[in-house]
């Protein structure tokens, strides 16, 4: 039975975390962003977030886009430095063309932080990228 089960493997799709200039608190923020880098529209994305390690665990979050068209990107949260010392995971689901995708990106504790920056996928900003 298990093996009639056909689970698509997800392409195409990142969570980044992004340091950027807020104009209107003149400050540097991280943001959370998913990236859909394939020519599909992403219908209901729904993403569940979290943060923990052995002594702390964060609230979970979630949030809810109607429709990611195919290149383009959305803001899903902003993310305190805090949080940094934490694994933090992104658990995204969507339909793309009438299939149901899942997949989970997890950001290992200490990985996001300046040194780690790098070109961003469809983003003309520099950013970390979720495993």
């Amino acid at each position: 039975m298990k093996k009639d089960i056909q689970i698509p493997k997800v392409e195409g799709i990142y969570i980044a975390v992004v340091h950027e200039y807020n104009a209107i608190y003149n400050s540097n923020d991280w943001n959370v962003y998913i990236i859909n880098d394939t020519d599909v529209d992403l219908e209901m994305v729904l993403i569940v977030s979290s943060g923990y390690s052995d002594k702390k665990t964060t609230s979970v979050f979630r949030k809810r886009i109607d429709s990611l068209p195919g290149k383009s990107y959305a803001k899903i949260e902003l993310i305190h430095e805090d949080l940094f010392a934490l694994n933090n995971t992104f658990k995204v689901s969507f339909f793309q063309a009438d299939k149901l995708y899942d997949k989970t990106f997890v950001f290992i504790k200490n990985t996001i932080h300046t040194g780690a920056l790098r070109n961003v996928p469809l983003m003309d900003i520099k950013g970390v990228l979720a495993k």
